[in-house]
């Protein structure tokens, strides 16, 4: 399985401007995604499933939040990131 593109993470449900390169999508051929933020894989989209590392900061949770928003799934609290 190979990388098709690597690209930033763009501020669209957040109200910031930008995430300032700190938060990277790793596209696979064959569609899964990773959310990369900072330097730490934080949630993965695999087979339309989603999977959550963990939670790390209040920046990595917006990181997530607008990763989940942008591919369909709902926001989630800080404990609901524990608890995924």
């Amino acid at each position: 399985m190979g990388i098709k593109q690597v690209y930033e993470l763009n501020s669209q449900y957040n109200n910031q401007k930008s995430f300032y390169g700190k938060a990277k999508i790793v596209e696979y051929e064959n569609g899964d995604k990773d959310l990369i933020s900072y330097t730490t894989k934080v949630a993965s989209i695999i087979n339309n499933k989603l999977f959550i590392y963990g939670y790390y900061s209040n920046t990595t949770a917006r990181h997530i939040n607008e990763f989940l928003l942008q591919h369909g799934f709902k926001k989630m609290s800080k404990a609901e990131i524990l608890a995924y």
